[in-house]
């Protein structure tokens, strides 16, 4: 007597619902890192924007320190004036 062999549809079966959801787990992957990769070139985009604003404004920054140096020399060139003429 032999026994008959198993049979395959329900291995079968299964083996197709495991390849179904590795395929939609790979799907949902696939959509987060594209989500993933809009965001950061979005950041990316941002940040250039930022620099450029920030590149702006210190261009167009006063020159303190020049001012600064340029108010003491006046200072002291009126004190001397103030001094010699008394």
């Amino acid at each position: 007597m032999t026994t008959p062999p198993p049979d395959p549809t329900p291995v079968a079966l299964e083996l197709e619902r495991l390849h179904r959801s590795v395929e939609v787990g790979f799907a949902r992957l696939d959509g987060q890192l594209a989500l993933l990769v809009q965001r950061s070139d979005q950041t990316d985009g941002r940040l250039g924007d930022l620099d450029a604003r920030v590149d702006e404004l210190e261009r167009a920054r006063w020159p303190l320190p020049s001012v600064a140096a340029l108010v003491a020399l006046a200072a002291l060139l009126l004190s001397l004036w103030q001094t010699i003429s008394h």
